[in-house]
């Protein structure tokens, strides 16, 4: 079974979100939406979309989203079978939360680092 099939995201806390998204967009040109992130389609060399996503996003100091862990970042990995790698991930004795999402936006399961960090892992959804 294949694992990890690339980065699907980057998230990240900041003390102040709104100003720290307002620089990335002013001096890196990156598209900083309402949500407080990005989405950067995937294109080949002659910049030609394929299919494929990567999210980034700054979220307030204040969020849980990345709970249980106390880091300050977290980063989504691409998977292809998520249900056979939480599978896998449990019984190799590795930490991984109970929670599975089902969203229109794919499903996404988590699993505790080593050293505390919260990875979450996404398989996206299908494409018709």
């Amino acid at each position: 079974m294949k694992r990890v099939t690339g980065i699907g995201g980057i998230f990240f806390k900041a003390k102040d979100a709104p100003a720290l998204q307002a620089w990335y967009k002013r001096y890196l040109g990156i598209d900083v939406q309402p949500w407080g992130g990005a989405a950067f389609d995937w294109t080949d060399g002659e910049g030609k979309p394929v299919a494929g996503t990567t999210a980034w996003n700054i979220a307030s100091e204040q969020s849980d989203q990345f709970a249980p862990s106390t880091a300050s970042f977290m980063v989504n990995y691409r998977v292809d079978d998520l249900h056979a790698l939480v599978e896998a991930l449990r019984d190799e004795g590795c930490n991984v939360l109970e929670k599975v999402d089902d969203s229109e936006y794919g499903m996404f399961g988590w699993v505790i680092d080593p050293e505390g960090n919260k990875v979450e892992l996404w398989q996206p959804p299908v494409v018709k």
